[in-house]
């Protein structure tokens, strides 16, 4: 046994918790955007093949403590690097950096990278290669203020990348958040699934991995720790070709987008995971929902304004809220979203709210229980909105912290685009704040109605509303991917092979 961490999104902590405890994990201790636990060589492929909610698996393999980079690179070295990798094995360094001492990690990580490098040049007179694209070894150093960790990642690429996408659209949702969303709402294919505005399909298809106990893994071509000196084949290819945990569905789901590109996509993505047979995508408009024949719930991720553009984004909010209250009574909806403004337009009050990050966006998972006439009368019929659980998670709900870890503040997986976005917004925000301060102003605070008011001045000022619409954007699930890969050639016609043509 020995000790390993699982990292993946801040909020679902728990959830990874819970699916490391199902698949015979020890001592698990969940902790910020990690999951630390003990296991074996089996678990830790296991960890890579079936859970859903991590974004990578690490293994430690020497911690220590360090004040400034010249500290890192004497701890590196004294490593015997031997016992991991030779003059022919090519590697790489990734650093994630939350501390004062360090404030940059592309620093951090060339410091480890020239202590492995001059470990080998002393003793050989020779050096290494340094591979960014495809390392034959991942290495990975964690600082917490002066607290270290360097690790073996046994992953690889994030586990997100699953590898069942072979079409994309614009805007996606990440499979790792979805698999996430669709645990915490409890549900695990004991009745149907609607996704309303699906996308290319992220939603639908992690649901039916979910509902099929089908191992997310199963698609990837690789994992990092193949390439380990001690990677043992055959215990690997007889925990890939276990599916002792697959079960029959016999529900459905159903995915709707009004989009026929989204269609399009959702449909080659659900073929390529082979489960296409378990959902119903269709190219339909969301002021066409129908009552479901049988119960149903609906998970889903709608436009939040930010990059596809809507001309009516509050009002689609507000068709949804529409169709849930009068065309999906007794059943319960999740949804995602980011802003509060949006969230008023469904007119229902949710039971639970969720934090989480969709990307760099500070999010909300909403839960809808929906039911017929009143609460007050819902409740004397003996409905129950909150549980007593329920309540308590309410009650420590809270804002996610801020995420640290590159030199510019964001994860390696989030979008240059989206790291532009907001460093552009955070010096406008700071140069506005500078001229306020230096002026003496003060924030104007505005009601409801879009009125400015100014405490001790006479009366309220007229302004302007600020839900105006218009300009807002879709924002759209997919993400792109490769057909399943070698090990699981042959799983749809009745044949599991391993290593087949690698």
């Amino acid at each position: 046994m020995f000790r390993l961490i699982a990292k993946t999104f801040q909020g679902l902590e728990e959830v990874l918790a819970r699916e490391l405890a199902e698949i015979g994990a020890q001592d698990i201790r969940p902790g910020r955007r990690m999951v630390e636990f003990q296991g074996d060589l089996a678990l830790l492929y296991k960890a890579n093949l079936r859970l859903r909610t991590a974004v990578r698996v690490l293994k430690p393999i020497h911690t220590f403590k360090a004040k400034d980079a010249d500290e890192v690179y004497n701890a590196v070295k004294g490593i015997e690097w031997a016992d991991y990798l030779d003059l022919a094995t090519s590697f790489s360094v990734d650093a994630v950096v939350y501390s004062e001492e360090f404030r940059h990690s592309k620093y951090v990580s060339y410091k480890v990278k020239d202590a492995i490098i001059d470990y080998f040049r002393e003793r050989t007179g020779q050096r290494p290669n340094i591979s960014v694209a495809n390392p034959d070894l991942r290495l990975n150093i964690h600082i917490a203020e002066t607290d270290c960790t360097l690790s073996l990642d046994s992953s690889g690429e994030s586990l997100h990348k699953r590898g069942y996408r072979v079409e994309t659209v614009d805007a996606p949702i990440n499979e790792v958040l979805a698999a996430g969303m669709i645990l915490l709402s409890g549900w695990k294919g004991e009745h149907d699934l609607i996704d309303p505005m699906c996308g290319s399909g992220t939603i639908a298809i992690e649901a039916a991995l979910i509902a099929t106990g089908t191992a997310p893994g199963l698609f990837r071509g690789s994992f990092a720790f193949e390439k380990w000196r001690d990677f043992d084949r055959e215990l690997f290819q007889q925990i890939y070709n276990d599916d002792s945990g697959e079960r029959p569905f016999d529900h459905h789901i159903y995915a709707y987008d009004i989009d026929p590109q989204a269609i399009r996509a959702a449909q080659a993505n659900a073929q390529s995971a082979a489960m296409l047979k378990h959902i119903t995508i269709e190219q339909r408009p969301l002021q066409q929902f129908q009552t479901p024949a049988s119960q149903a719930t609906i998970i889903t991720n709608p436009p939040y304004g930010e990059r596809l553009v809507s001309r009516d984004l509050l009002g689609l909010y507000r068709t949804l809220g529409e169709k849930l209250k009068h065309k999906f009574i007794g059943g319960d909806a999740w949804i995602i979203g980011y802003k509060e403004e949006a969230f008023e337009q469904i007119g229902l009050r949710p039971s639970l709210r969720i934090p989480l990050y969709n990307g760099a966006l500070d999010c909300e998972l909403r839960e809808y229980r929906i039911f017929d006439g009143k609460l007050a009368g819902y409740r004397a019929q003996g409905g129950i909105l909150k549980t007593e659980e329920e309540k308590e998670k309410n009650l420590k709900k809270r804002k996610l912290r801020p995420r640290v870890s590159n030199d510019d503040g964001f994860d390696d997986e989030i979008p240059e685009y989206v790291r532009q976005r907001h460093r552009d917004f955070e010096a406008q925000y700071g140069e506005r704040r500078a001229r306020n301060e230096e002026r003496g102003e003060r924030r104007d605070t505005y009601n409801k109605r879009g009125e400015r008011s100014d405490a001790g001045k006479g009366k309220p000022r007229q302004g302007n509303a600020r839900n105006q619409q218009g300009g807002k954007t879709y924002n759209r699930d997919s993400r792109g991917g490769n057909q399943r890969g070698n090990y699981a050639s042959g799983r749809n016609n009745g044949k599991k092979q391993y290593g087949k043509g690698r």
